[in-house]
């Protein structure tokens, strides 16, 4: 009976803190001021809060895309998700707006690099 109610406890407690997790991204404007292509890998200068900033991801990756030059909403993804071993992020039209980027339809997902 006791493995039960470990199982239980544990069966609980997962997705809330799974939850917890995915509530606690950061969402930001950026402004994308520039892309290419280099090496099969994707590159975005963007800004952010007045810092500059690259996102980075792999051309032939699901979720690759390459931006036009404009204003869009980012989404930071807790530590271990995502696709990329960094801060990764997720991209969405600026017009996902008041509903929140989560309602909206993702571009892309890259890597957040910063720049020195």
């Amino acid at each position: 009976m006791k493995k039960a109610a470990v199982l239980f406890l544990v069966l609980t407690l997962f997705p809330l803190v799974t939850a917890a997790q995915v509530l606690a991204q950061e969402t930001s404007s950026i402004t994308v001021k520039g892309n290419q292509l280099s090496n099969g890998v994707v590159v975005l200068d963007i800004v952010k809060s007045g810092k500059a900033y690259q996102l980075q991801c792999n051309q032939s990756a699901p979720g690759c895309a390459v931006l036009n030059n404009g204003n869009y909403q980012m989404v930071e993804l807790p530590k271990n998700f995502g696709m990329y071993e960094c801060r990764d992020v997720e991209v969405f039209a600026e017009s996902a707006g008041p509903t929140g980027p989560e309602k909206g339809k993702r571009l892309g997902e890259y890597c957040l690099q910063e720049n020195k």
